[in-house]
């Protein structure tokens, strides 16, 4: 049997150090906002034989495009990011393309305007914090026989451990995509809100199962430590836990190496989130219970 909850420190003190440096990441670089919620253009081509960037960006900036961000893609394509668009102006830089550069095809023209991109960033806002707190609720509710066990045993602070898991699972993969934006031009975009709900959704199913487990024995074996009851019951579901993050983390990967470019930041912060959820419903929320449940007044 592994003494997880008698090494907690070591697990804290990691946990620490990368919300720490991500937190300092995302102070100093941020995260990199894809046109779905600054607002602008995106254009993916196609080329039989792709041109350098440098000379794109001089054609295009004859034609009026300014301000845009030229990215290489895997084999001939390439995306071009610049300010919003009308339908001539986009009609003007494919029949320029054609012309000079053997385009193929286009695969992607997406515009969004401003006022829409604001409206997205609310939104997802407001999805993740209606996310959190219907957790809380849950949590507190499915827990609530705890708390006739003793006076320091109280259903809020599962949902409050969860809530801090959750928190520390956002907060790395935010972090990981904030350096990833800065050295590889790596965007946050929608696609990027709906991972971090699903990586919510992962997470906290992954914690309840744990502290399911924690309230079987809490109910079942009232005289044991607190501690042993703890220890024990993590260990009794770590296997199954690991199983089933595994097994998810094998799809994923199966699908971001041989899926689109186009998802592939999408199933990346999923990977991030099987792995980084998987820790801290194991070696986190459970822990905190310990404390919280010593200290009840904290």
């Amino acid at each position: 049997m592994y003494n997880i909850i008698g090494r907690r420190k070591i697990f804290f003190i990691i946990s620490i150090i990368l919300c720490g440096l991500s937190v300092i990441s995302l102070a100093i670089w941020g995260l990199r906002p894809s046109i779905d919620f600054t607002g602008g253009t995106l254009m993916e081509l196609e080329f039989a034989q792709r041109p350098e960037n440098q000379v794109l960006k001089t054609e295009l900036n004859a034609l009026g495009l300014e301000s845009m961000i030229i990215q290489s893609t895997d084999q001939q394509g390439i995306i071009i990011r610049a300010k919003e668009i009308d339908e001539t102006k986009h009609q003007q830089v494919l029949t320029v393309m054609r012309e000079k550069f053997s385009l193929i095809e286009e695969r992607r023209f997406t515009t969004i305007g401003p006022i829409i991109g604001r409206e997205l960033t609310n939104k997802a806002t407001w999805a993740i914090v209606l996310v959190v707190l219907a957790i809380i609720l849950y949590i507190t509710w499915a827990f609530r026989k705890l708390s006739s066990l003793s006076r320091k045993s109280n259903s809020w602070q599962y949902g409050l451990g969860a809530i801090v898991a959750l928190f520390h699972d956002v907060l790395i993969i935010s972090g990981i995509f904030s350096v990833l934006g800065h050295f590889c031009g790596v965007e946050v975009d929608t696609a990027f809100i709906v991972a971090i709900l699903t990586v919510l959704g992962y997470s906290v199913n992954d914690t309840i199962v744990v502290y399911d487990r924690i309230r079987e024995n809490l109910l079942k074996y009232r005289k044991r430590e607190l501690t042993d009851n703890l220890n024990n019951s993590v260990n009794e579901i770590i296997i199954r836990s690991l199983n089933t993050s595994i097994t998810t983390f094998l799809v994923l990967l199966a699908v971001y190496v041989f899926g689109s470019l186009i998802i592939r930041h999408f199933i990346l912060a999923l990977m991030l989130g099987v792995i980084i959820g998987t820790y801290s419903s194991i070696f986190i929320a459970s822990p905190l219970l310990l404390i919280w449940q010593r200290h009840p007044k904290y």
